[in-house]
């Protein structure tokens, strides 16, 4: 997962989505051997040589200037979260990284939301999407097949993302499947941008392009999203059909809190009240 050949797919993957005629180029009728822009017309857009582009990548040059970065972002039409998403990966690395990260741990302030925020599902994921905490009405939306105790197992806590791709029961909460599967990737690839060097990230990627088809084919499209904000349709087993609105708030360690509601006063908000209700044990968030 090095951030130099992230960048170079990129790249590659990007232009061969641009054709010559949207990004104002007159291809005069000639054969292509690629789709979408090449290299030499990608360059003389971005205001670089050719020589230059190619060696960005390749992988072979680093310190990319700001200014350089911005103008491949226009030339290739990207909006703000792939513009971000280019200037992480290009970003330069202070040395390897690649030792086994200390397990992420729940941090007080955000343990305090989660109990304020009372019956509304929440859940806490890490950056990796591991389940750091979760309410006794999050645990049921999200994965009540689960034990509500999983997160306390810092080697085998739930992941989110794995679930979606992997677990038959996640899939079946979510009649548009698609649609969260390619949130799910988008967010994902912003954190393997921000973290190139994060052996336990590498390591779930390539399990679940392993296992899932989807995950490999959405993985290598490189698109990014930073969904902060989701609407779903839900099927839970236990209350039925809803629509369901799924919040991302960031916290300072890099944490993910994520809270469910609904319409006010609709059969949806109605339905995840009487999921609140049938969670008849006040257990507290789980504690690390």
């Amino acid at each position: 997962m090095d951030g130099r050949r992230q960048l170079g797919e990129f790249l590659r993957t990007r232009r061969s989505q641009v054709s010559p005629e949207a990004a104002g180029l007159t291809p005069y009728g000639e054969r292509r051997r690629v789709p979408g822009l090449r290299r030499e017309e990608l360059a003389l857009l971005a205001g670089v040589s050719a020589s230059y582009y190619a060696r960005l990548e390749q992988g072979y040059s680093l310190n990319a200037s700001a200014e350089v970065l911005d103008a491949l972002a226009g030339a290739l039409g990207l909006d703000d979260d792939e513009r971000r998403h280019l200037h992480n990966l290009a970003a330069p690395r202070r040395g390897p990284g690649r030792r086994r990260p200390a397990p992420e741990r729940l941090a007080p302030a955000t343990q305090q939301l989660v109990a304020a925020l009372g019956e509304v599902p929440v859940v806490v994921l890490g950056r990796r999407g591991d389940v750091l905490a979760w309410n006794r009405t999050g645990h049921a939306l999200h994965a009540g097949h689960l034990e509500f105790g999983s997160p306390e197992d810092k080697a085998a806590r739930p992941n989110m993302t794995r679930l979606v791709f992997t677990d038959a029961h996640t899939r079946e909460l979510y009649p548009g499947w698609a649609a969260k599967a390619r949130d799910v990737v988008g967010n994902l690839r912003l954190t393997a941008g921000q973290h190139p060097d994060d052996p336990l990230l590498a390591s779930l990627i390539g399990e679940l392009s392993m296992k899932s088809p989807e995950f490999a084919a959405l993985w290598s499209d490189h698109r990014v999203r930073a969904c902060d904000v989701g609407i779903h349709e839900m099927h839970h087993p236990v209350v039925g059909a809803m629509t369901v609105t799924q919040q991302t708030l960031h916290t300072e360690p890099g944490q993910k809190v994520v809270v469910a509601t609904a319409e006010p006063d609709s059969a949806s908000a109605h339905a995840l009240l009487l999921l609140a209700r049938d969670v008849t044990a006040e257990v507290p968030v789980t504690r690390l």
